[in-house]
């Protein structure tokens, strides 16, 4: 659900976004957060060339749908590029565990929704279905039902403090379903097996990323430890433990603080800090959102 916190942004004064375009050469650069979707207006008129980049990382998943046709990119990967063109409806979906790299040609208008992994996971448990290592490749695939959704989301974007925060989730929602439900990939348990990291891997690490609590250690540098690729390297992780790197660590900080708030009558401040939250807002939030109580509730309530 959406809150006050969840406020449209406008990204003019940043070089590059989270998606690796440049914004200053936008004409619409606009982005909505919420608990499990990001969603963005990208637009730009002019015909001119530029390149979008971003590393891999455990974000989830990202749906552009095209609102206007004359759009091309090149999208590499390794050696090898391959040329797209993008008409009105056309899709693409980028997993970020990838390593993504691509030419912008000429003007273009998407609408964009970046999908949690927590929440295609829980999608793909509440309805039953197994669960979905990525999805089918629709690059440049016109599919009239992303199409429609994503005209009305780009009305509701653009009218910004008129837009009605249930509404937008449920246009997240239904795009995210859509996705799920008609491209979904299902792997195999002998190709959920070869993807698992080993015993040692495993161990190393969640060592590492537990001494992250202070910022000392990138996942580039657990995967160069256990010798593989960065991307790989978050694949096999969420398949050994069902969690990224990241929610898997989130977890991990908060039963520390559940610890020291059952054992000590030490402030939130300080079990905030003590546990590698950025302050006391961020720990109230995210303890909240895994345990269903505030944490000055919580330990009221566990010490009666």
């Amino acid at each position: 659900m959406l809150n006050d916190a969840n406020i449209f942004t406008t990204a003019a004064s940043r070089q590059k976004d989270s998606l690796g375009c440049v914004s200053n050469q936008l004409h619409k650069d606009l982005e909505l957060h919420t608990g499990e979707f990001t969603f963005y207006r990208k637009c730009r008129r002019e015909q001119n060339t530029s390149e979008v980049a971003t590393p891999p990382s455990d974000r989830g998943f990202l749906i552009g749908v095209s609102l206007a046709a004359g759009h091309r990119r090149r999208i590499m990967s390794g050696n090898r590029s391959t040329l797209h063109d993008f008409e009105k409806d056309s899709v693409y979906v980028r997993n970020f565990e990838d390593d993504y790299r691509a030419d912008l040609h000429g003007a273009f208008d998407f609408v964009l929704v970046e999908l949690s992994h927590a929440f295609v996971t829980n999608t793909c448990y509440e309805r039953g279905g197994s669960a979905i290592t990525g999805f089918s490749s629709l690059l440049g695939k016109k599919d009239p039902i992303f199409g429609h959704l994503a005209q009305v989301l780009a009305l509701t974007l653009d009218s910004r403090s008129e837009a009605s925060p249930l509404f937008v989730e449920q246009l997240g929602v239904a795009l995210g379903t859509h996705l799920i439900d008609r491209y979904g990939k299902v792997a195999s348990e002998s190709d959920k097996k070869s993807r698992r990291l080993s015993s040692l891997q495993e161990t190393r690490a969640k060592d590492m990323l537990l001494a992250r609590t202070q910022g000392s250690i990138s996942l580039e540098e657990i995967a160069s430890a256990c010798n593989l690729s960065r991307s790989y390297f978050i694949r096999a992780f969420r398949e050994t433990t069902d969690r990224t790197p990241h929610q898997w660590l989130v977890e991990r900080r908060i039963d520390r603080a559940r610890d020291l708030l059952k054992h000590s009558d030490a402030p939130l401040s300080e079990i905030a800090i003590a546990c590698g939250f950025a302050d006391q807002s961020h720990f109230t939030r995210t303890f909240s959102q895994l345990v269903g109580a505030p944490p000055g509730t919580w330990r009221r309530e566990t010490r009666k």
